[in-house]
C-alpha cells in the first residue's frame, strides 16, 4: 500500500528555481546523481568499518542504464541506501536546512549559484529532464526496501518494494527533449568530462553488449600532478564542493616525513552564505588509504580558514580510526599544521598580484583576519598577508609591510583606529593630527579588527597602537588666534557641569585642527567601537570606558563660546550650542545623539539664520 505525502509548502516554488533557474545546463544533473552515488557508496564504506555486523560489496560500483523503448535513464549504486525515513528526511523534504531559507535567499541574492549544495538541491536536478522519478532502495543492515514515486509537482508517494541488495536506483522517466540522455555515446562524453575523477567505476549498462567503466576511476589526489589537467581540477572542485562557481586557488601536495599524506585543496572564488554562521560545518573530507572516514573532523583546519575545500588522505592514520579518537590524535594536529603552512606559503605567492589577491580578500578577508587573533604560532604571518583600508591616499588596500615601508623616519608603531565603516572613520577628528603631522592611519572596520591588535602587540620591529594610546608628540605648530585661558576654563566648568551624565571629562585638545571637538577615552580603556560592538550584543560589562570632550580651543567657535561665557545671560544659548557639538562629536564617533529631536530642531533653526 503506497502513502500519499505532500511537499512542503514553499517546494513547489524551490522546484521551480531548480528546474529553471538552477542549473545553465542541463546535462548537470547526471553529475550531481553521480555524486550522491559515491557519497553513498563512501557513507557504507565507512559505517561498516565502525559497525562490524554491516557487510560491504565485493567492489563499489555506480551503474548507468540507458533504456530507448521506455525512454528512462536509470541511476543505480550499491552503497547505503536509504529507509523510509531517509526519504522522507532528505529526499521529501528536498532542503532538510530549511525550504523557506532557501528561496529567501535567492531572492535576497538574485543568484543560486552560492547555495548549491548548501541546502541539499542536487538531486532535484533530475526534473530539469525528467517528468516523473522512481527511487528504489534498501539500506544496509535492514530488511525492508521502499519506493517513491514523485513528478515533482504535489507531492510523493512511498511504497514497500521488493530489492535483493541495499543500495538505490534513481529511474528517470525522461521528458521528450532530454532523450539525448539516452545515447551512450553522450553519456561516455558527460561522465567523461565531469565526473572521470570519481573513485568509483562508473559502469555504462549496454543490455546485450554487456558492460563497459567509462571512467577511470582513480582518486584525483593520489595522482600525479602532471597528469591532471585544470579541467579536472575544476570539475573535482565541483563534485566535492557542490558549487558552480570556479576555485580562486588550488593547491595540490604531497607531505612526505614524519607523517605522510595528500592534499587537494581549493579556495572557492565565491564566499558561501552561511561563512559566519556559528553552526557552519567544515568542508574537508578526510580519507585513508583513499577509505572516506568523515567530513566533519573538528581541528582538520583551523575556523579562520573554513572557507577551505578539498581532501585529506593519509596513509599515517588507522582505518578503523573512531572521530572520538580523531579529535586526540597527535598525527592530525601535524596535518593541520603542515596544511596550513602550505595555504599560507600559496596566499604569499599570490599576494603580489593586487587585482587577483584582492578577490580573495574581499571574500574572505574578514575570516580570514580572525586567524591573527586565534592562530598564536601563525599570527604574525597571518597578519602580513591580511589587507586593511588606510588613510594613505591610494585607493588600494594596504598591508602592513607596505605601511611599513611608508612610515616615518622616527616612526616607532603602526597605528589604527576602529569603527563601523571607512567614510565615517577617514572624518573622525581624532585623525586630523595624524593627517597634519603625515602619519598613516589604518581604518579597521570589521569587528575582529577590535581583537586581534590585543595579541598582536607588535608587528616585526613596530608595536601596534590604537591612536588613542599614541605615545608620539602630536601637537600642532600654531599662529592662529586661541581662546583665553580664562574664559576656556569658564568653559569646559561648564560643559563638564552640563553633560555629567555623559562624559567624564572635558579638557582642551592641542590635536584638533577642524573640528570644534572630539570624542575620546582615557588611555588603556576599551574602545567607544568596542564598547558599542558589547553593547549592541548585551554584553555590557561593568568595565565601561571614560568618555572624555576634547574641544579645539583654536576653533572660531570655541572662541566664540568662551567669549560670551562672560555675560550670564548667554548661558542658555551656550547650552544649546555646546549640546550641538557634543551632538557632532557623537555622530563624527559613529553614536546617536542624545535627542535626535532637539538635534534637529536646534540644527534647523541655525541653518536658517546662516542664511
Amino acid at each position: 500500500m503506497s502513502e500519499k505525502i505532500e511537499f512542503q509548502t514553499e517546494v513547489a516554488k524551490l522546484l521551480d528555481i531548480v528546474i529553471n533557474s538552477l542549473y545553465s545546463e542541463k546535462y548537470i544533473f547526471l553529475r550531481e546523481l553521480i555524486s550522491n552515488a559515491s557519497d553513498a557508496c563512501d557513507k557504507l564504506k565507512y559505517w561498516a568499518l565502525t559497525n562490524p555486523e554491516i557487510k560491504t560489496p565485493k567492489a563499489f560500483e555506480i551503474t548507468l542504464t540507458p533504456d530507448e523503448k521506455e525512454n528512462t535513464l536509470t541511476i543505480s549504486d550499491n552503497g547505503i541506501g536509504m529507509d523510509k525515513d531517509d526519504l522522507i528526511n532528505h529526499i521529501g523534504t528536498i532542503a532538510k536546512s530549511g525550504t523557506a531559507d532557501f528561496v529567501k535567499n535567492v531572492k535576497d541574492n538574485g543568484s543560486v549559484v552560492d547555495l548549491i549544495g548548501q541546502f541539499g538541491v542536487g538531486f532535484y536536478s533530475a526534473f530539469m529532464v525528467a517528468k516523473k522519478v522512481k527511487i528504489t532502495t534498501k539500506k544496509a543492515g535492514e530488511t525492508k526496501a521502499y519506493q517513491w514515486i514523485s513528478d515533482g509537482l504535489d507531492g510523493f508517494e512511498i511504497s514497500e518494494t521488493k530489492r535483493d541488495t541495499n543500495g538505490t536506483d534513481i529511474k528517470l522517466f525522461l521528458k521528450d527533449d532530454a532523450k539525448d540522455f539516452i545515447d551512450t555515446i553522450y553519456l561516455r562524453h558527460i561522465v567523461r568530462t565531469y565526473s572521470d575523477h570519481v573513485e568509483y567505476p562508473i559502469v555504462l549498462n549496454l543490455g546485450k553488449a554487456g558492460k563497459e567503466t567509462i571512467n577511470t576511476a582513480s582518486a584525483l589526489w593520489t595522482r600525479n600532478k602532471g597528469e591532471i589537467t585544470e579541467d579536472q581540477y575544476k570539475d573535482f572542485y565541483h563534485h566535492i564542493s557542490k558549487n558552480l562557481d570556479d576555485p580562486w586557488m588550488t593547491l595540490h601536495f604531497k607531505a612526505e616525513g614524519s607523517i605522510e599524506y595528500n592534499a587537494l585543496l581549493y579556495i572557492p572564488s565565491e564566499a558561501p552564505y552561511d561563512l559566519f554562521q556559528p553552526d557552519r560545518q567544515q568542508s574537508l573530507k578526510l580519507y585513508v588509504n583513499k577509505v572516506f572516514i568523515s567530513d566533519k573532523v573538528e581541528g582538520l583546519m583551523p575556523a579562520y580558514l573554513r572557507f577551505i575545500k578539498g581532501v585529506i588522505d593519509s596513509s599515517d592514520l588507522p582505518l578503523n580510526i573512531s572521530r572520538e579518537m580523531l579529535q586526540q590524535n597527535a598525527l592530525l594536529a601535524k596535518i593541520r599544521q603542515g596544511t596550513v603552512s602550505r595555504i599560507l606559503k600559496e596566499l604569499k605567492k599570490r599576494q603580489g598580484d593586487y587585482d587577483d589577491y584582492i578577490k580573495f580578500f574581499n571574500a574572505f578577508g574578514t575570516a580570514f583576519k580572525e586567524g591573527i587573533y586565534e592562530d598564536f604560532s601563525n599570527k604574525e604571518e597571518v597578519a602580513g598577508l591580511s589587507l586593511f583600508y588606510s588613510t594613505n591616499s591610494s585607493s588600494k588596500l594596504t598591508t602592513l609591510d607596505e605601511y611599513i615601508s611608508r612610515a616615518k623616519e622616527d616612526q616607532k608603531a603602526i597605528y589604527y583606529i576602529t569603527g563601523d565603516d571607512v567614510s565615517t572613520l577617514r572624518n573622525n577628528p581624532q585623525l586630523e593630527a595624524f593627517a597634519q603631522k603625515g602619519i598613516e592611519v589604518l581604518l579597521l572596520v570589521d569587528p575582529i579588527d577590535e581583537f586581534w591588535p590585543q595579541v598582536l602587540t607588535s608587528y616585526k620591529t613596530f608595536a601596534v597602537k590604537h591612536i588613542s594610546s599614541a605615545d608620539i608628540d602630536l601637537k600642532i605648530e600654531r599662529k592662529d588666534k586661541k581662546a583665553q585661558e580664562g574664559d576656556l576654563k569658564k568653559l569646559t566648568d561648564f560643559m563638564s557641569e552640563l553633560f555629567k551624565n555623559e562624559v567624564g571629562k572635558v579638557e582642551i585638545s592641542e590635536k584638533l585642527t577642524k573640528s570644534p571637538a572630539a570624542l575620546n577615552v582615557e588611555n588603556g580603556q576599551m574602545s567607544i567601537h568596542l564598547e558599542r560592538l558589547m553593547r549592541n550584543h548585551q554584553q555590557q560589562t561593568a568595565f565601561s570606558s571614560t568618555r572624555l570632550l576634547e574641544i579645539n580651543p583654536y576653533h572660531p567657535l570655541i572662541i566664540k563660546l568662551s567669549e560670551m561665557m562672560e555675560d550670564e545671560q548667554n548661558k542658555e544659548k551656550i547650552a544649546d550650542v555646546a549640546r550641538l557639538i557634543l551632538d557632532q562629536a557623537k555622530i563624527a564617533e559613529g553614536e546617536a545623539v542624545t535627542d535626535a529631536a532637539f538635534f534637529a530642531e536646534k540644527f534647523s533653526d541655525y541653518l536658517l539664520k546662516a542664511i
